[in-house]
């Protein structure tokens, strides 16, 4: 098999790094990416988790059959210029009042030079980081399952490629393929038109989700719970530390008292310094020579940290585990597990010609599909009484669903014996509580304990 020109796999082998990785010095921020990288929440950009060489090798006599994943799309521009709009026009309003801070000086330029480079790589779409985050992923699967693509190759067997439909989510799609396709040209024939599937892939927004639409609309126990988390004390606070950053103090206070309630509120501007920090990191290929936007200057550690909290509590309510009580925000995505057992039955049975499976997603299926499947930070409800914080739950963001997070499935044949090997953001990963390996310590399951485990059978 055919691998990457050098020089190309040098660059994307930078994207492989060991568990430690996660604490070294990030040299766009200049700060410990260990400490600060939850305060990202979903908007973090993407690691694998483990090295590709030190991963279990599957039993004696058992070979590789078929992969199937669902990834989320890689790191993206924001998805609108709404934030920096609200902060830009309070900006301008302070400017011309001469009522900036030295740091708010640069922060206007800064904002304004990072909303162009966005509006240029196109609101939504996948910026130069995501695209090295997919091609990468794309890479270590074929070095991870080289005897597989090869086998691929050679009995034509198909690659299925399906996206949400959604810009980024297709395009994500599509540049694995290909990235897969330049590693073999032997592979390009068996790679199908990519296609998109809104009720496997999508389903927050599907027939499927309606119910959960319901709830997030409607239900008053959610209301009450996030607006009890996020309007604290605490949250008026960080705001107004936000914002002395980069105004006087007279102009904060004519912020606090709603003399540009027209524009936004206190907490809403510093949510929107806070949002452009978060996506600032996806947005690095884009910034002046490489080296970021700095944007960590306009926003202390511990602000951004509340933020990021606050971020993390949307989405744990929303999207994750939420109530212990109720599986609303996560049941649909029963859909997609369906599915994962679905393609590897189907192998079993002989009635497949896929190899691979390959599916691109967003961050509202894959935190449900986390939830649904108990992975690790993902297994602990809370109740009205006891509700999510930091110190009483796992459950980050960042770790659960950053941009280009995935879960992918591993399957290996030895006569009429399947196993399955998980990796979550390409972490050897262990099946939920009540699922056996195979022998203790393995991370290799048998296809039928997963079925009886998962209520298959």
């Amino acid at each position: 098999m055919r691998r990457l020109t050098p020089a190309l796999a040098l660059g994307l082998a930078t994207l492989v790094v060991a568990p430690s990785a996660a604490q070294a010095t990030d040299h766009r921020t200049g700060h410990d990416s260990g400490a600060v990288r939850d305060s990202f929440g979903t908007k973090a950009s993407y690691a694998p988790r483990q090295n590709t060489h030190s991963y279990q090798r599957p039993p004696a006599g058992f070979t590789p059959v078929f992969t199937e994943n669902v990834s989320r799309h890689g790191s993206r521009a924001a998805t609108d210029s709404e934030d920096g709009d609200l902060i830009l026009a309070l900006w301008d309003k302070a400017r011309a009042e001469g009522q900036l801070t030295r740091e708010g000086r640069e922060f206007g330029p800064q904002v304004r030079a990072l909303e162009a480079e966005m509006a240029k790589v196109g609101y939504g779409s996948l910026s130069g980081r995501g695209k090295r985050e997919i091609e990468g992923t794309a890479v270590r699967m074929e070095q991870r399952l080289p005897g597989l693509f090869r086998q691929i190759a050679r009995d034509g067997e198909k690659v299925d490629v399906v996206s949400s439909g959604q810009g980024r989510a297709v395009d994500s799609g599509n540049l694995f393929a290909a990235t897969l396709g330049n590693t073999d040209p032997e592979l390009k024939p068996q790679i199908g038109p990519a296609r998109a599937d809104e009720n496997l892939l999508y389903f927050h927004k599907a027939a499927g989700g309606a119910a959960y639409r319901d709830y997030i609309a409607g239900d008053q126990r959610l209301a009450d719970t996030l607006k009890s988390l996020t309007d604290q004390p605490k949250t008026h606070r960080a705001a107004r530390s936000v914002l002395r950053g980069l105004f006087t103090p007279a102009f904060v206070q004519r912020i606090t008292d709603g003399e540009f309630a027209s524009i936004g509120t206190e907490v809403e501007a510093a949510q929107a310094v806070y949002n452009l920090y978060a996506i600032a990191p996806a947005m690095s290929e884009e910034s002046p020579g490489g080296k970021g936007w700095g944007m960590e200057r306009y926003i202390s550690r511990g602000d951004a940290a509340w933020f990021g909290y606050l971020s993390d509590v949307e989405d744990f309510y929303e999207k994750g585990p939420g109530f212990a009580d109720s599986d609303i925000t996560y049941k649909m995505a029963d859909v997609l597990l369906d599915d994962f057992f679905k393609q590897v039955e189907a192998k079993r049975a002989g009635t497949s010609d896929l190899g691979a499976e390959l599916r691109f997603t967003h961050a509202e299926e894959i935190i449900p599909l986390a939830a649904l499947m108990k992975l690790p930070g993902s297994t602990q409800g809370v109740t009205a009484e006891r509700p999510y914080t930091y110190a009483g739950n796992t459950w980050r963001g960042a770790s659960v669903a950053p941009m280009a997070s995935n879960i992918q499935w591993d399957v290996f044949r030895k006569g009429n014996t399947y196993l399955v090997r998980m990796l979550y953001n390409e972490k050897e990963t262990p099946f939920k509580t009540g699922c056996h390996p195979i022998t203790k310590g393995s991370k290799f399951y048998d296809l039928k304990e997963l079925e009886r485990c998962f209520n298959r059978a």
